[in-house]
């Protein structure tokens, strides 16, 4: 082959292997398109979720299906779930799903770690104030005093094949952690289907994986505790990855009695609502479920001990919005989460 020849051949050569090493790179590196899918979960909860995926796969049907076999295992709300039957129950109880558990292991360390600010046995107490399914009275101290004595998570037993209850009058109540459960439960499905991009939120919980379709963090918003249900705005955001995130405030959840307003939030201590200068406490740890129990604790322990507590933990940090003593809006935030965390300049 003359030199003129073999030069014309490697210069038609020289594009056809750059389309090809192009097309090869595209083939395996091609980039995923960010496929969004909402819902109602829990009865009337929202919830939406975002994944890169470069096959554009829905999971919304199989997302929903998990949904209902976990609201079936863990809601106090579903006559026949899991949960209802062990609340009704005065003997040992066989698990019938894989959920029940994992969250009375989580309950059981949180529980312990915060000194009984989370109590999910403290159901009773919720229903008393009216936040739970049966139709709400006005309890009286008398009243109190007396729930509280099996409004106690120590009377309830377990171990890997049943749980069980000392006292048969114990009902438990998972609503400060199951939002955050049931969020860990679809991301680790996203994770066993080769997904590793995602954001799962479900009434504000909230769990994230890897980077948005902007190749950056995933931005999440925390709502100012002042707000209402008719005026809501971000106090912050926050810009995280491989994170969960979970809120606890009393500003959207409340109940007027005698023209006095009272929280959701039941401190097992005294059975009353609480009354603490925190007005929401966002919590950042691995586990949604973790983070979910830990904001509940946070406001039932005040600022002072909620710090103690999330600073001695490894891997949690927190932000906590409260009023200080002039009754202005103030934070804290913990060292791990400083530098994410953009405040929202309030009108």
């Amino acid at each position: 082959m003359s030199v003129v020849k073999e030069m014309f051949s490697r210069k038609r050569l020289l594009p056809l292997l750059l389309m090809a090493a192009i097309l090869v790179y595209w083939l395996y590196n091609k980039p995923a398109s960010l496929v969004e899918i909402e819902g109602v979960t829990f009865g009337s909860i929202s919830y939406h979720i975002k994944y890169k995926d470069s096959e554009g796969r829905n999971f919304k049907p199989s997302i929903d299906s998990l949904l209902v076999v976990f609201s079936n295992a863990l809601s106090h709300y579903i006559p026949d779930s899991e949960l209802s039957i062990l609340n009704k129950s005065d003997v040992p109880q066989p698990y019938l799903s894989p959920f029940m558990l994992p969250v009375l292991q989580e309950s059981r360390r949180i529980y312990e770690l915060s000194n009984g600010a989370y109590n999910p046995a403290i159901m009773p107490l919720v229903n008393a104030w009216g936040f739970g399914p049966v139709e709400n009275i006005a309890p009286d101290s008398m009243m109190i005093d007396s729930l509280r004595a099996f409004s106690d998570f120590n009377l309830v037993e377990f171990n890997y094949k049943q749980v069980w209850k000392n006292d048969p009058r114990v009902q438990l109540d998972f609503s400060a952690s199951a939002k955050g459960y049931g969020v860990d439960v679809i991301g680790h499905f996203l994770i066993s289907k080769g997904i590793e991009s995602f954001f799962v939120e479900i009434g504000g919980e909230v769990t994230c994986k890897g980077k948005n379709s902007k190749n950056k963090p995933w931005r999440i918003g925390i709502i100012n505790p002042e707000s209402d249900l008719f005026n809501q705005s971000f106090i912050a955001t926050v810009d995280v990855s491989d994170i969960a995130v979970a809120t606890s405030a009393n500003n959207f959840n409340y109940r007027i009695i005698d023209e006095v307003k009272y929280s959701h939030t039941i401190d097992p201590a005294t059975g009353y609502p609480v009354t603490r200068s925190i007005l929401s406490a966002s919590i950042f740890s691995k586990e949604c479920m973790t983070a979910d129990a830990l904001a509940t604790a946070c406001m039932v322990m005040g600022m002072e001990k909620s710090i103690v507590m999330i600073e001695s933990m490894e891997g949690v940090d927190a932000l906590f919005i409260y009023s200080d003593e002039n009754g202005k809006i103030a934070n804290y935030l913990t060292d791990g989460i400083k530098s994410k965390v953009k405040f929202v300049k309030q009108d």
